[in-house]
């Protein structure tokens, strides 16, 4: 969940895929997206991930409670020039306003293949989708060149600032 300070209230969270399997227990993402990602079956765990989390936000304006998800796609998404309009009509779909859902894309992601993410990124703001890098600090990425990208949030890896008041 994601918490306003001030009011206390939840305005956002971000949907984690996390996979329980029968005989191997949790197996964490770091284990199984990058084998999704080499054998192709990222597209539809996307989709899965995606039509999940959209259901959830619709779910949730029933009720009447306007809550922001976050959801990560990977390079193979990001490079995927008909992924905003499998978003919009996933959208559409859900009838969920295109404001309650946020991309995060990791800065790795970035350099796959720069000017097409570039035009799939921009493709998601012209939607009015909110964009975050995730991880930031942990690849490659000048400052000079998140001022190309039309993102609203920057989310430094820990791993960047965890030692930052004694380093």
């Amino acid at each position: 969940p994601r918490i306003d300070l001030a009011t206390g209230a939840c305005n956002g969270c971000e949907a984690l895929l996390r996979w329980v399997h029968p005989e191997q227990g949790m197996i964490p993402p770091g284990d199984f997206i990058p084998l999704a990602e080499m054998t192709e079956m990222i597209h539809p765990l996307s989709l899965w991930v995606l039509r999940e989390a959209l259901r959830q936000v619709r779910c949730w304006l029933d009720e009447g409670k306007e809550i922001a998800v976050a959801v990560n796609l990977s390079a193979r998404n990001l490079i995927d020039v008909r992924c905003p309009a499998l978003i919009q009509s996933l959208l559409h779909e859900f009838g969920v306003p295109n404001r309650l859902l946020e991309i995060e894309i990791t800065e790795s992601a970035l350099i796959t293949d720069p000017e097409r993410a570039l035009q799939v990124v921009h493709s998601f703001h012209d939607l009015g989708l909110h964009l975050a890098i995730d991880d930031f600090g942990t690849g490659y990425s000048s400052m000079s060149y998140l001022k190309r990208l039309p993102i609203q949030t920057l989310k430094v890896d820990r791993s960047f600032v965890k030692e930052m008041l004694t380093d």
